[in-house]
Parts: C-alpha cells; structure tokens; sequence
C-alpha cells in the first residue's frame, strides 16, 4: 500500500484557549495580524478575545467579518485584497467552516501574485502563504486540519483548492467557544463531522490505514456524544469531546477523501444555500442504505462506533444495524428532512443530479459503490 498522510504542525486543545490565540502568533513571528470570521462571531464577542490576545503581545489587528455561508468567491476575494492592502503578515481563522476556508485563501493568496481561479484544482499554488492559526467554533468541518478550500463561484458551482500550503500552523481548539452554539447548527455539523469519518474509513480512491483509525476514534467521539449536546447544549465534556472527533475527523477525510453525500450536498449550498453540514444530513442516511450492499464489511467495522455493547451475530446485521442508527439520529437531531421544506425545487433535481455526475465525480469515484446520474436523482427524489 502506498500513501501519504499529512498532517498539521501543532494542536491546542484547551479551554479557554483562545486567549492564546496572541502568544501563539507571536511565536510564529506574525505583527499584523488579519482576523477572518463572520458578523456572527463579532456579535458573540469571540473576535474581540482574539483581538485583545494579539493586541496584547503587541500585535496590531484587522478585522475581516463580511464571510458568508459557503463563501462567494467575490468575498474571499475583498478579504484578500484588504489583507495584502494593509500588509498582513499573519491570518488567523476564528468561525466556522465557512471562515476557516476563507481564512486559508487569504493566507495564501495575500502572500502571492496568483488569481483564486488559477488556484482552483489540485497542486495549482505557488510560493508560501502567511503564518496561519484555524479556530473553529463549531464542531463539524474540520477546516482546521486539512489542506483543502470549498468556495463558490460567480456560477454558484462548488470550487475547491487542494494544496499542502493551505495545511495551517496551529489548530486551536476551545471548547467555550462552541458552549452558545443553537440546536440545529450543533446538529448540522455534527452530522456532518460524522460524514467525514464514515466517508474517510470508505473511501475508494486514497483509504489507508492511519486515516482509519482516526476514523474509528472519531466516529466514536461523534457518534457517542451528538445526542447529549443535542439534548444538553451545556455538557462540557460532550462538547470537548465532539470539537476533538471533528478534528480527528477532519485529518481522516483530508487524507482519504469524501465521497457522494459530499457530491450531492454541494449543489444544495451552492444553489439554494443550505448550509453544508444540514446539506450532508439531508442525503445521509439515503447515500448510506444505497451504499449497503457494497460497504457491508466497512458499515459493520464502524458499527460499534455507534451502537455500544451489541453482539452482532453477523456483519449483515452490524451493517443493518449501523445504517438504521444513522436513520434514527437525522430525524432525531430536529434538523428538517425534506428538500422541499428548505426552498428546493422539484424541477432542480435532474439539474443538481447531472452537475453531481459529470461536474463533482471525483466524489462519486470515492464512493464505495457506482452510481449514475439516474441513482443521484432518485436519492434526490427520495428526500425531496
């Protein structure tokens, strides 16, 4: 077997952290430093802790808080060019998926001469990007490990940037921080969390050993302590615990791939602006039942992940089993379920089916089992 596992530098795990967040950069020897979030962040005061950490060490400060969901490539680019105008020699990313991708983009193109869309592919960047720390604030994408960037174009399609200088410095991780969060955005991205890990361990095209075992160990953290977040959005260990599977999630997928839930997410966000993680939960467990006869074995491994002291006496039923709890904990999570409750059209499912297969196939060669366009669009009609 023949892979490569990249990883990043350092990780922070602690309370409170983020108050770190200064010395930390300084240490990687950044004086202007440009915070990227979203007004969300500003308004819980999380940007102003960072500020004052930084301002603290003697570190002078931008603010970049114009992110939006699935971020539109005009806007990354006005945080590109406020960084490079201002001279900014640090970034760092403080939010959730959305603002840890940004703030990769602007670490690395505010340090170059490139153009986002020459970066869009796979190994298109050149030259180095500024010192970078991720802080994420939601337990779900695991932006802060991975070398990969999710934009959205003029055309509303999904772009994405594969490059090893997007892997940050530092991944801080301060649990206070995800303590606020509403019930369907700790639901939304911890689904997605656990699409990472279950994906990553099935992946077709890069699946290795190391990216499975973070996986498992992820998928354990995840699957263990959704419902109680969910249920008590003030367990502080469940919510350590699910921010730690999200980033070990993050490192598996990332070395592995994601595969079809992913595809047939994109253009869910992309067009009708459904945020990523709800996307994923949306086509989920639909993905995983039609994935069951060709992912038997693996869906019976990950089984004890999320279902405690059973005695299989079959991988048959451990795979039954572990799809019937992934059908159980979508509805569960109180997340809607339905395509049309969230704005979808009916008219756009051959569309969204046909960009899946000839535009995002990369996903679906990932994908432990075949599928046509045909097959995307049922799974489309199927939650619709």
């Amino acid at each position: 077997m023949s892979f490569m596992f990249r990883s990043v530098a350092r990780i922070v795990c602690e309370a409170g952290g983020i108050a770190k967040a200064g010395p930390l950069m300084k240490e990687l020897g950044a004086t202007r430093v440009t915070i990227i979030c979203d007004p969300g962040i500003v308004a819980l005061g999380f940007a102003d802790q960072a500020q004052k950490s930084l301002e603290s060490v003697g570190i002078a400060v931008q603010v970049f808080s114009d992110v939006a969901a699935d971020p539109p490539q005009h806007v990354v680019q006005q945080a590109i060019d406020g960084a490079k105008d201002w001279k900014a020699d640090g970034i760092i990313g403080l939010g959730g998926g959305s603002s840890l991708d940004s703030a990769k983009l602007v670490a690395l193109l505010a340090n170059s001469d490139q153009t986002i869309e020459e970066i869009y592919g796979i190994d298109k960047a050149t030259g180095d990007r500024l010192p970078l720390i991720q802080i994420p604030t939601t337990a779900g994408t695991g932006s802060e490990v991975t070398w990969v960037s999710v934009i959205t174009d003029p055309d509303h399609l999904k772009q994405v940037v594969y490059t090893p200088q997007l892997m940050p410095d530092i991944a801080l991780l301060d649990a206070e921080l995800t303590y606020g969060l509403p019930q369907k955005v700790t639901a939304a991205t911890g689904l997605d969390a656990m699409v990472h890990a279950i994906e990553g361990y099935t992946s077709r095209t890069r699946k290795n050993p190391i990216a499975d075992g973070m996986a498992v160990t992820a998928l354990s953290l995840l699957g263990k302590n959704l419902m109680k977040v969910i249920e008590n959005p003030g367990d502080k260990d469940a919510r350590s615990a699910m921010l730690q599977g999200s980033l070990i999630a993050g490192m598996a997928f990332a070395n592995a791939s994601v595969a079809a839930i992913h595809g047939l997410a994109y253009p869910l966000g992309a067009r009708f602006h459904i945020p990523h993680g709800h996307a994923n939960a949306l086509v989920m467990a639909q993905v995983l039942r039609f994935n069951l006869p060709a992912a038997r074995t693996l869906y019976a491994e990950l089984a004890p992940c999320l279902i405690e002291d059973a005695d299989f006496a079959s991988d048959d039923e451990a795979a039954e089993a572990f799809v019937r709890r992934i059908e159980e904990m979508v509805p569960a999570s109180g997340l809607e379920t339905r395509l049309r409750d969230l704005g979808v059209t009916e008219d756009s499912l051959p569309e969204m089916a046909e960009e899946v297969f000839t535009k995002i196939y990369r996903l679906i060669e990932s994908n432990p089992r075949d599928m046509t366009a045909k097959d995307i669009e049922a799974i489309y009609r199927e939650v619709y």
